[in-house]
C-alpha cells in the first residue's frame, strides 16, 4: 500500500497517517492509521493506551510486557489495554494497519473482559475466525490508502453489536470524568454512575482493563505527556497538584510513557513524536482517544 506522509520523518523514512472513523462509529473506535517504517529493524515502545487491532502487512516482531514476558505479534493482532509503557522490536520493512478500540467498540466486538486481555497479545484469527487473518490479505492487495481505509471500517463495522443502554451511560459517564478532571477522583465518578465501589471497579476492568484509581493514574499522566510535548515545560504548571512533588511526577511520566519529562522533550523517539500527533485529529475523533 502506497503511503500518503500525514505525519512523517523522511530521512529516516518513517510515516504514520489518520484516517478518522464513519460518524456511527466515532464513540466505538479511534482512528485507524497507516504505519510506514522502511528500516531493517524498528525498536520503541508506545505509551500506555487503549486496546488496539493491529493488522501487520509487512514485517513481524514482538512485544515486550512487564515482567519480562515476550509475545509474538500475530498477523491479525489484538493488543488488550494497557497499563504501562509497552517495549516492541519488529523485523522490517514494517507496515502496520491499525486502530484503537474504545470502550464502546470493546463492548461492541464482544471479545470479553478487557482486563482478561490487558497487557498481553492475541491472534485475532486464531481466537475469533479466519475472516480476520483474511482481513490482512485484503488489505495487502489494495494499493490506495483511502480505499483501504473504506474496506477497513466496511469489515470493522460488520463485526459490531448493539450496545446496551447501561453500557452507552456508563462509558459516557466514565469518558467525560477522565478527560475533564485534571487528577480524576474515584468519588466523583461513583457519584455520577451511582454505582458501589465494587460495581464500578467490575465495570471499569470489563470496558477498560483497569480499575478507576489506576485509570485516573493513566490519564492525568497521558495529559500531561502532552502538554509537555506541546512545549509547556514547567513541571508544576503541568501538574498542579495532581502529583506530590517532582519526583512522583517523574515517576509517573516514566511508567505511562516509557519517558522521563525532560526525554519526552527533548529526546522522544520518531514513533512517540509521529503518534503524539494524535491529538491533533479535533475533528471526527473522540476526545479521551486523543489524550491517549
Amino acid at each position: 500500500m502506497r503511503h500518503r506522509f500525514s505525519v512523517a520523518d523522511t530521512a529516516n523514512m518513517v510515516a504514520l497517517s489518520y484516517f478518522v472513523p464513519p460518524a456511527d462509529l466515532t464513540d466505538h473506535f479511534g482512528a485507524m492509521y497507516l504505519f510506514t517504517a522502511d528500516q531493517p529493524r524498528v525498536a520503541d515502545h508506545t505509551r500506555a493506551d487503549f486496546a488496539q487491532i493491529r493488522f501487520m502487512l509487512a514485517g513481524s516482531g514482538v512485544y515486550h510486557f512487564s515482567e519480562g514476558r515476550i509475545v509474538e505479534t500475530p498477523e491479525a493482532c489484538l493488543l488488550g489495554p494497557t497499563s504501562m509503557a509497552t517495549h516492541f522490536d519488529a523485523a522490517g520493512p514494517m507496515q502496520v494497519v491499525g486502530v484503537t478500540v474504545l470502550p464502546l467498540g470493546w463492548a461492541s466486538l464482544r471479545i470479553g473482559e478487557a482486563d482478561a486481555i490487558a497487557d498481553d497479545a492475541l491472534d485475532l484469527h486464531a481466537r475469533f475466525g479466519p475472516h480476520w487473518g483474511e482481513m490482512v490479505q485484503t488489505l495487502r492487495s489494495i494499493d490506495e490508502p483511502e480505499r483501504a481505509s473504506g474496506v477497513f471500517w466496511a469489515f470493522i463495522r460488520g463485526q459490531c453489536h448493539p450496545v446496551s443502554p447501561t453500557e452507552q451511560r456508563f462509558v459516557t459517564e466514565t469518558d467525560l470524568w477522565l478527560a475533564n478532571e485534571q487528577s480524576p477522583r474515584v468519588e466523583v465518578l461513583q457519584e455520577k454512575t451511582g454505582l458501589s465501589a465494587r460495581q464500578l471497579a467490575r465495570w471499569c476492568n470489563r470496558l477498560y482493563g483497569a480499575p478507576p484509581k489506576y485509570l485516573a493514574r493513566k490519564y492525568r499522566a497521558l495529559r500531561c505527556a502532552q502538554m509537555i510535548t506541546r512545549g509547556e515545560l514547567d513541571w508544576s504548571g503541568i501538574s498542579g497538584d495532581a502529583f506530590y512533588d517532582q519526583s512522583h511526577f517523574i515517576r509517573e511520566m516514566k511508567h505511562f510513557t516509557g519517558l522521563t519529562p525532560t526525554e519526552l522533550r527533548e529526546r522522544a523517539s520518531i514513533v512517540t513524536r509521529l503518534s503524539m500527533k494524535r491529538a491533533e485529529l479535533h475533528e471526527g475523533i473522540a476526545r479521551l482517544s486523543r489524550i491517549s
